[in-house]
């Protein structure tokens, strides 16, 4: 009986300490404590100065939540534009793998992916809320990203600026015919507008627009809004401010992520760059719809000339947009794919705010 009691006390050891390991192994797969010893250090290229409001802060929001919410398994390095790459070479660098993350304005790449600008900003399109509505619920996230795999990137959704502004002039806007040979700095599907119209589009990014406007060098700039705008100090270079922001009534910022490196990370840590991600999406709107608000204050105070753009430029604008927007979708067959699926999907979106949220406005006047 001994014999048997010690024999079989000797195989629940075994057993217990088999069962051990197999725990220690599980964990190890699934992100234990074995896993928990590997770490990543990734760097982040954007297209913003460094800690600028609104933009460049979103992206150091981003690295702050990723480091925090890993519990430093994952840490993300910022660099401002032009510290490790130029502002607009951003989706190049993720491409080449020169850095994991980078995080941009989609438009900035038209000239690589003609279909980006779809997912940025379309003149007299979709706001903020109707642009996520479409990537997060209609079918634009699974478009982006087949538009974005042949170049080895993840795009995801990281901010957005809410409706823009028109932009600063150094002339007034008084008919259409005061486009003609109008230098300015506006990109995307405006840009292509205002070279319909008879303008001369120059791109430049954040850093160069004051001086160039200051200069003689551009006449006119559009930037993002009264909160970025005073921040630039565009109001001290031009003098005209006119509204509304037909060209961008909403901008949407992309975190872009090299799929290699997206590929080699454990699955908990790809879930929190997805959240940090989602969540500065909404944050940075937040902060935007705030700011905005203090900021026009200001520049009125300061005795800034605001003027609204005349109905009859509006509406020659929205007809040239039309077409200029039709066109660049029919030019690129990826392009054309993505519009004719968002073009149906906003139909359905804007028949509803036309029944329902535009009457609110109006009559709360």
């Amino acid at each position: 009986m001994k014999r048997r009691d010690i024999i079989a006390a000797a195989g629940v050891g075994l057993a217990a300490t088999a069962l051990v390991g197999c725990k220690e192994k599980d964990q190890s797969v699934a992100g234990g404590p074995a896993a928990e010893q590997q770490k990543f250090n990734w760097k982040m290229v954007t297209s913003w100065p460094k800690n600028f409001p609104g933009v460049g802060v979103g992206a150091e929001n981003f690295a702050r939540l990723v480091t925090e919410m890993s519990g430093g398994r994952l840490t993300v390095k910022v660099y401002a534009a032009g510290e490790l790459v130029p502002a607009l070479e951003v989706f190049d660098a993720v491409s080449r793998g020169t850095a994991e993350l980078g995080h941009g304005a989609p438009y900035y790449w038209k000239g690589k992916v003609p279909a980006a600008q779809f997912f940025c900003a379309l003149p007299f399109g979709p706001n903020a809320a109707e642009m996520n509505a479409w990537l997060h619920h209609g079918g634009g996230i699974q478009l982006w990203e087949e538009a974005y795999k042949p170049f080895g990137i993840l795009p995801l959704a990281c901010g957005n600026t809410g409706v823009q502004t028109a932009g600063w002039f150094n002339k007034e806007i008084k008919s259409v015919n005061d486009f003609r040979g109008l230098k300015m700095r506006t990109p995307g599907l405006g840009g292509e507008v205002l070279t319909k119209m008879g303008g001369t589009v120059v791109n430049m990014p954040a850093g160069e627009i004051f001086t160039a406007l200051q200069t003689g060098a551009i006449d006119a700039t559009e930037w993002i809004g009264p909160y970025n705008d005073l921040a630039l100090g565009l109001h001290k270079a031009a003098k005209y401010y006119y509204t509304p922001g037909w060209q961008e009534p909403s901008v949407q910022f992309e975190l872009d992520i090299n799929l290699k490196a997206w590929e080699t990370l454990p699955a908990d840590l790809q879930a929190i760059v997805r959240a940090a991600a989602r969540a500065v999406n909404g944050d940075m709107l937040d902060d935007y719809n705030a700011r905005n608000m203090e900021a026009m204050e200001q520049l009125k105070s300061e005795g800034v000339d605001v003027r609204r753009l005349p109905d009859d430029v509006l509406a020659r604008l929205k007809e040239v947009a039309g077409e200029v927007v039709e066109s660049s979708a029919n030019a690129d067959p990826v392009a054309k794919k993505v519009w004719e699926q968002q073009k149906a999907y906003l139909k359905r979106l804007y028949d509803y705010a036309e029944s329902n949220e535009k009457d609110i406005y109006t009559i709360r006047g």
